[in-house]
């Protein structure tokens, strides 16, 4: 048994599933067995540390490296994108050793006196609460299995392909592991995002793919997500041209979305690169496209937006990156436009840089018109991270992760919520009285929590991209 209480055979067999050639530092002395031992259902004790040991299943770990990545592929299991508690609790304990807090129920002030005070009580408490909901050992192990076979690869901090200084500017909120399939060669390539209104126009579909096209002609990786309009667009006109491209999912990598876009991002995943930085199966939420945004900015090395309405998710990616320093280029559109009052709005509030040709966009993102020949080690400022969209009043975020898990005709009970959030139980129960106050959930006769349609309409899943 390794220090998961899951037998050390067995998570060799899954992790080699997942990790690319040669970025192992651990290997099997014997084949992989045909049929592995099942694991518990729930993670156990802290078993036996079998680091830096040949055991006698033949499974080499040297030294503790098998246990760091089986460690974050429990945490992009136990975590939603973005949690900064977990990062700040990863950074300074290490994946390992703070998972094996979250598995021995260590108390709030532990976790507190393990990073010198940066986690505050209360936020231990909470982080724990949310955590724990997940603790099962099978999602773990399907989440690697699934991923192996649908060809995807985890990257960790400290790989060669581990885009460093890009997911640096996240702070304690960037991901714990990157989850890719196609070309990983890409994540060290200078890129630049293209994004924009999934209501395209014909002129913001003739903007994107000439932007594409002329990037991709200058060994620029257009990064975007995949989404209908200016995104599919971009993805189209760089593989088009022959050039690299990144779709950045907000969703498992085995579940391509949307699905109007199946064939298009198989594509990608085949020519370019597929990202995602939530386990295999993971539903796409709205939470999990405004966190999947951070990420498409962090990767870029300027962000341009094509078309957007005023309320666009574009907009939101928009004021990622300019919190987090880098620079933003703005398409201007038909004044009488709405797919590009958002554009204008941006113009005029934030400091956004008006782009009308791929010869500005790099001189924006590298200050330079000319082909990129060698990856670029490129610099930018930590910062905080900001929302995008001047017109959105501020919202509690667990508020839109509890309405995207509500269903309208399945209830759910409040662990069931909490667990498919990632909250804890007490502020999923204060968040559900506060819905229910204002008409949006209801809990019904059998106990179970539902979405409440609005009048007049039928409830939809929100997304955002």
């Amino acid at each position: 048994m390794s220090r998961w209480a899951i037998d050390q055979h067995r998570i060799a067999s899954v992790m080699a599933l997942v990790r690319p050639r040669g970025a192992a530092e651990w290997q099997l002395d014997e084949p992989v067995d045909a049929d592995p031992v099942d694991p518990v259902d729930r993670f156990g004790g802290t078993g036996s540390d079998q680091s830096g040991v040949l055991d006698e299943r033949g499974v080499r770990d040297e030294p503790g490296v098998l246990d760091e990545l089986f460690a974050r592929a429990i945490w992009s299991v136990l975590i939603e994108p973005g949690d900064s508690v977990a990062g700040a609790l990863i950074r300074r304990v290490g994946a390992a050793t703070a998972a094996q807090l979250v598995l021995n129920r260590a108390a709030p002030a532990i976790l507190s006196e393990a990073t010198a005070g940066e986690i505050a009580a209360d936020d231990a408490e909470s982080g724990l609460k949310r955590w724990t909901a997940r603790l099962r050992a099978n999602d773990v192990l399907r989440s690697l299995e699934s991923a192996g076979r649908c060809g995807a690869h985890m990257v960790v901090p400290g790989d060669a392909h581990w885009p460093h200084e890009a997911v640096a500017a996240l702070g304690d909120s960037q991901p714990v592991l990157l989850w890719a399939k196609g070309d990983l060669e890409l994540l060290r390539r200078p890129g630049v995002a293209i994004v924009g209104a999934r209501a395209a126009t014909g002129y913001g579909e003739h903007v994107a793919m000439e932007f594409a096209a002329g990037l991709c002609a200058r060994d620029v990786v257009v990064v975007s997500g995949g989404a209908y309009g200016i995104d599919g667009m971009a993805h189209r006109a760089a593989l088009a041209s022959g050039g690299a491209t990144i779709a950045v999912l907000a969703g498992g990598i085995d579940r391509l979305y949307p699905s109007g876009h199946e064939a298009l991002l198989t594509r990608v995943g085949e020519q370019g690169l597929l990202l995602s930085e939530v386990p295999c199966g993971t539903p796409p939420t709205k939470w999990r496209f405004l966190q999947r945004n951070r990420l498409i900015a962090a990767l870029s090395a300027a962000t341009v937006v094509v078309e957007a309405g005023r309320r666009s998710g574009a907009l939101n990616t928009a004021g990622l990156a300019l919190g987090m320093g880098r620079p933003v280029g703005i398409v201007p559109g038909p004044i009488t436009s709405a797919a590009s009052a958002g554009c204008h709005a941006t113009l005029r509030t934030e400091p956004a840089t008006c782009v009308t040709s791929v010869a500005e966009v790099m001189q924006l993102a590298f200050e330079a018109d000319n082909v990129l020949d060698i990856p670029m080690a490129l610099e930018f400022d930590e910062a905080g991270v900001e929302r995008g969209g001047a017109d959105e009043r501020p919202k509690d975020p667990l508020v839109t992760r509890v309405v995207d898990a509500l269903r309208p005709r399945r209830g759910q009970t409040v662990e069931e919520l909490a667990r498919a959030v990632g909250e804890g139980t007490d502020r999923i129960r204060s968040v559900l009285g506060s819905l229910d106050l204002d008409g949006q959930a209801a809990r019904g006769a059998d106990g179970l929590w539902r979405r409440v349609a609005p009048a007049g309409g039928v409830t939809r899943a929100a997304s955002a991209s």
